[in-house]
């Protein structure tokens, strides 16, 4: 502080700084005195200073295990008891020292004050707000997402300490983006189940792993969700409480469920919630193969599953899925619903076990799992100042270096779509003017998406640019629906810039949870706006589309006048500053978009609640995602260009990979298609593919190497898939190897009709950029 005041003020008299001093120190000292009495304390139990009871009670013991200082506690409680933690809202039990907690809050790219269970105040005003996670994925960087994940933790953590927030958080959304017009889409990490499972996985890890690296501990407790085949919210008069997702096996194991697989079984993630809609006639909340049978069952699922907000009350009153509210209870807990977001649990479970739909013992399960998960956060060790993360507090929240990740965070996924020769980057010293256009030129909220919380503050793209050189703002719409849009005063004031830069797209208003899009165009006259001011434009024109979903933009892409488009997502509190520093070329571009762009044609064709993955040629059905659509596209999954030249050499790879059988094997006598990936003939069937890659260009730069594979085309299998990614950094005129490990069961199966994960035996080719390597996998 003195250094700052002192450079600003060194040519005033003397008096004037002594005042200065005397006025910030009284003004610090204020501020103290409000923060020491505004500082409220965190909830928890086994506080042995209020009740001292406590102290003998096995559950508050810290040197007993979870299991048996849960199984202390849940048999000390009444039905009536149990039942107030089958909610979001918990009850208290004072005479055993547990006050009340609340289970909803959310984190999906920050700390969000959403959920009821988090709050904002003078004492914390705000939260790093990071991009929304469709642009954070486009980074393909898996250390980024953990590193995201660490910070809103600690600012959880921060904010907990002081009575602010709580330490269970339903975050990430990794369901699949799989149709363009879904509202939500902007939650998720994108159309690709390896990446979304990825960026489940370590962004849970970033969450929930504690310092002192004891794997039994939670940092927070984070949440997958929504559990499965939920990717529609209102579409046409559908929503998402009446649908019934229809979804073949096939479809099932290899694109909905191994996000979810991922994330309990990699990111040993504490919670799942199963979704509003119905999967093939059942709702989620309410089926036992689902929930007990695979979350809990197959994947052993370390922690709590919990509803969508009120869906046991949608599956009785909306889809009559139960006559009477207790049969929906006794269905929802019998099933393995742990905890439900709402209040008709509380309401209706002990009447459910007076009729005889249901043993307590069901009860004491799910409350077993609700409180073992809260005991590995340390809620029941009594004074959490005392504890691991005690004295994180305020100062801990909106630091300079978690500001500056939500900066890079954004850097980092920005996927440039084109660029004409001689466009980006802009020079900063030979732009005198530039023309900045757009309703969303100068938004602060619409760049963080929703889900969010309240930022620390906010760089526009406006105030982004203007950092830079002098520039000419107008909003050219007066939103992002652009009724009627200023096309001449926009023309008048594009003639006489050095270059252009249009920031358009959409905003909440038009795409959001419960709304989804029934186009693919952009809005109103947009379209118009872009077009006329390109003709008039005298330098390069750069198109900036702020979005979540895709859009049909080909006459922007096609249009010569238009030199460079950027697709920036929602892009997080810093976004302005991000798409700044792209424009400039103070950084190297390197997001690839991690979902198709597909042309309106497709979804006038393409009704959004059929679920089927793959084309149907008998009915003209073109399937979804690059995985298996096979019309045109605009753009598609990993597009991304770079202010570099990057080109990969094959340095090794094997042609042949023979999976070993057993001598009786029926494939040894007659001819079979692929075989099953089973443990004993996939024990460390794995091989190496070593790549040279290299920066051709004068830039330094960071580049994405995926690697993806075509299998052999046996049970309507993909047309390709990605097998794995990997982030690399290179200066310019430099060389880098890059390694991928390929376990043949693992990255180069596909699953077949029943859901049986097979390898197809024969030639799968591998592709890397524009190389191509065959491979043959024999027995």
């Amino acid at each position: 502080m003195t250094s700052f005041f002192s450079s600003v003020f060194e040519n005033r008299a003397p008096k004037v700084t002594v005042f200065l001093g005397v006025f910030i120190y009284l003004h610090c000292f204020s501020l103290f005195s409000v923060r020491v009495y505004a500082q409220a304390s965190p909830v928890f139990a086994c506080d042995a200073t209020k009740n001292p009871e406590v102290a003998s009670y096995s559950f508050c013991n810290t040197s007993l295990g979870t299991d048996a200082r849960v199984a202390d506690l849940v048999q000390r409680l009444t039905l009536q008891e149990k039942i107030l933690f089958i909610v979001n809202s918990a009850g208290s039990v004072s005479r055993l020292g547990i006050p009340k907690y609340e289970w909803w809050s959310e984190a999906l790219h920050g700390v969000s004050n959403v959920g009821p269970g988090t709050k904002f105040s003078s004492l914390v005003p705000g939260a790093t707000s990071f991009p929304q996670v469709i642009l954070t994925v486009a980074s393909f960087n898996t250390s980024l997402f953990q590193a995201i994940g660490r910070v809103v933790s600690t600012e959880a953590r921060a904010m907990y300490n002081v009575g602010l927030a709580g330490l269970t958080y339903w975050s990430p959304n990794i369901n699949i983006f799989r149709d363009p017009r879904w509202g939500r889409g902007q939650e998720t990490p994108g159309e690709d189940p390896l990446l979304t499972s990825k960026y489940g996985s370590s962004y849970v890890q970033g969450l929930q792993q504690s310092d002192d690296g004891d794997p039994s501990r939670l940092k927070v407790a984070a949440c997958c969700k929504h559990y499965t085949a939920y990717d529609l919210d209102n579409w046409k008069g559908v929503d998402r409480y009446h649908f019934n997702a229809v979804v073949t096996q096939q479809d099932m194991d290899d694109t909905f469920q191994p996000p979810f697989k991922s994330c309990v079984i990699d990111g040993n993630v504490a919670s799942v919630m199963c979704s509003y809609n119905q999967v093939n006639g059942k709702p989620t909340c309410a089926d036992p193969d689902l929930l007990a049978g695979v979350i809990r069952g197959q994947w052993k699922l370390n922690g709590y599953i919990v509803s969508d907000c009120d869906s046991v009350d949608v599956f009785y009153k909306i889809q009559h899925y139960t006559k009477t509210p207790e049969e929906a209870a006794a269905v929802a807990i019998s099933a393995g619903l742990d905890l439900n977001c709402g209040s008709f649990l509380g309401q209706h479970t002990e009447a459910a076990v007076k009729a005889g739909l249901l043993n307590e013992s069901a009860i004491d399960k799910a409350v077993t799992n609700n409180f073992a998960t809260l005991m590995r956060l340390g809620f029941f060790d009594g004074d959490p100042s005392k504890q691991i993360y005690g004295k994180l507090g305020p100062k801990d929240v909106c630091t300079p270096e978690h500001q500056e990740l939500a900066r890079e965070a954004s850097r980092q996924g920005i996927v440039l779509l084109k660029n004409s020769a001689g466009s980006l980057p802009l020079s900063p010293t030979a732009i005198k003017n530039l023309a900045v256009i757009g309703p969303n030129a100068n938004v602060t909220k619409t760049m963080i998406g929703n889900y969010e919380g309240i930022p620390c503050k906010y760089t526009t793209p406006l105030q982004g640019l203007t950092a830079s050189v002098a520039t000419t703002y107008l909003a050219g719409c007066s939103n992002v629906a652009c009724g009627t849009a200023q096309v001449d005063d926009a023309k008048k004031i594009a003639a006489s810039a050095d270059a252009t830069v249009l920031v358009m797209g959409i905003d909440q208003s038009l795409e959001r949870e419960s709304f989804d899009r029934v186009d693919l165009l952009l809005p109103g006259q947009q379209p118009l706006l872009i077009t006329e001011v390109a003709k008039a434009a005298k330098g390069p024109v750069i198109l900036v589309i702020m979005s979540g979903g895709g859009f049909d933009i080909s006459f922007a892409k096609n249009n010569d006048k238009i030199s460079s488009i950027l697709w920036v997502g929602y892009p997080g509190e810093a976004g302005g500053a991000a798409i700044a520093d792209v424009i400039f070329g103070y950084y190297n571009p390197s997001g690839r978009l991690p979902m198709t762009w597909y042309p309106q044609s497709y979804v006038d064709k393409v009704p959004m609640t059929n679920m089927n993955m793959r084309p149907d040629p008998s009915t003209g059905y073109p399937g979804r995602t690059y995985r298996f659509y096979t019309g045109e596209t605009i753009y598609t999954f990993g597009d991304g260009l770079s202010y570099s030249t990057f080109s990969h050499q094959l340095i090794k790879a094997p042609q042949l990979v023979s999976i070993p059988l057993e001598e009786d094997h029926v494939c040894r006598s007659s001819e079979c298609k692929s075989v099953e990936a089973v443990e004993q003939s996939c024990k460390n069937l794995a091989f190496d593919i070593h790549l040279r890659v290299q920066n051709k260009g004068r830039y330094s730069g960071s580049h994405t190497v995926f690697l993806f594979s075509t299998p052999p085309s046996v049970h309507n299998s993909p047309q390709k898939h990605l097998v794995g990614f990997e982030k690399v950094s290179l200066t310019g005129k430099s060389e880098s190897l890059v390694r991928f490990k390929v376990d043949v069961c693992k990255d180069l199966s596909v699953v077949d009709e029943v859901g049986s994960r097979k390898v197809g035996l024969g030639q799968h080719v591998l592709h890397v950029g524009s190389l191509k390597h065959s491979l043959t996998v024999g027995i």
